[in-house]
């Protein structure tokens, strides 16, 4: 039972850095995925209206 324990305990200390390895580049996926969709609309909400004219120049003086 002693053997059985201790060689469970290694495989599972052996796979835990692989599985949080994914489990953190699934997330990184989701989250990238979700965020291509949102931040382009987002960007073009918050872009002001260029101007369609402007107006006389500023005069330029030297000291």
């Amino acid at each position: 039972m002693s053997g059985t324990l201790v060689g469970l305990s290694i495989a599972a200390f052996a796979r835990i850095p692989g599985m949080i390895d994914d489990m953190a580049a699934d997330m990184m996926d989701d989250i990238t995925g979700n965020l291509t969709e949102v931040v382009p609309g987002q960007i073009d909400q918050a872009m002001p209206e260029l101007p369609t004219s402007t107006g006389p120049a500023v005069p330029f003086k030297l000291p």
